[in-house]
């Protein structure tokens, strides 16, 4: 399969570069994958996808994961086409599935200030799972802002924008195999 891998990107006027590789996201997709199949043996988990941006990851994690499990998805919006959150979060899909009783992973992109994170926590919890637990693929840990337990983390990374492997700005981008950081 060809993937959309270039060194450098140009998106709404503004470079980009190659922060981390395919191969770098892959390796640590398959770590992570490992540790939840160890963690939810003789469990079925419930993997709940945060739209649009963990589409990828929650996929390209689901096939390293060795227990059998369940999918399903949710949407909120607190960007917008802009770089930074708007403080606010707002439902724009909710889940299907009955998660009472149930061991749920939620799984994210990229947490940044905590504040989406930290609501569906709130929210998700109201249903009475037996647990929840968050994976993502980057958390800027030096922008949260909320208190969030993050279970499984990819990659801790500074600061900075950042796109592809899902994630966007103002909706392009994500189509990237690999993460990119903005060219300062």
């Amino acid at each position: 399969m060809n993937q959309y891998l270039p060194d450098k990107v140009n998106i709404n006027g503004e470079q980009f570069r190659v922060y981390l590789t395919e191969e770098e996201i892959q390796q640590r997709n398959k770590q992570l994958g490992q540790q939840i199949s160890q963690d939810f043996k003789d469990k079925q988990p419930i993997f709940i996808g945060v739209l649009n941006g963990a589409f990828i990851f929650l996929a390209d994690l689901m096939r390293y994961v060795t227990i059998p499990c369940e999918v399903d998805f949710l949407k909120l919006s607190s960007y917008g086409d802009e770089k930074v959150s708007s403080g606010q979060v707002h439902d724009l899909k909710n889940i299907d599935a009955d998660i009472k009783g149930r061991h749920v992973i939620l799984v994210e992109d990229i947490v940044d200030t905590g504040l989406s994170m930290n609501y569906l926590h709130k929210k998700l919890s109201q249903f009475a799972p037996d647990s929840l637990s968050i994976a993502t693929m980057l958390h800027k840990h030096e922008a949260t802002h909320h208190d969030v337990k993050i279970k499984y983390t990819g990659f801790k990374i500074p600061n900075l924008f950042v796109l592809g492997y899902g994630l966007d700005y103002a909706q392009e981008g994500r189509n990237l195999a690999q993460i990119y950081i903005l060219e300062e």
